[in-house]
């Protein structure tokens, strides 16, 4: 079981990279492209919106956006786009890192926070 959830981790990794590559590319359709550099950046961030800690809902992100993210990139990914960007994949050694998607999920979670405590500081005043 444990072999079979690290292959999955490993195909899913690979898949993330394909998206990533294809992302990246010019002959991508425009629409493509955006939703494929979204669920790239997400999948690759090391900060994710919804943190593990929150039981159930915390892996639920790992466990669906990103892989449905990624399977709806690659079905409407091209198909001359998509053997260049699984080329790529497999020659990529290294997890690259979307420090940028780590900055925004941050702020999202900074801004959430700053709602959160004026409606607090609201719902005290009235």
């Amino acid at each position: 079981m444990i072999d079979s959830l690290k292959h999955r981790a490993r195909q899913l990794k690979s898949h993330t990279l394909t998206v990533y590559f294809a992302a990246r590319d010019p002959r991508m359709p425009m629409a493509v492209r955006a939703l494929a550099l979204l669920v790239a950046a997400y999948a690759l961030s090391p900060i994710d919106l919804i943190p593990d800690f929150i039981p159930v809902l915390g892996y639920l992100d790992d466990l669906l956006l990103v892989p449905l993210g990624v399977a709806l990139v690659v079905r409407l990914t091209p198909p001359a786009v998509l053997e260049a960007a699984r080329a790529r994949a497999r020659q990529a050694a290294d997890k690259p890192i979307s420090y940028t998607a780590a900055a925004v999920i941050i702020l999202l979670w900074l801004a959430a926070l700053w709602l959160a405590a004026r409606w607090a500081m609201a719902a005290m005043g009235n």
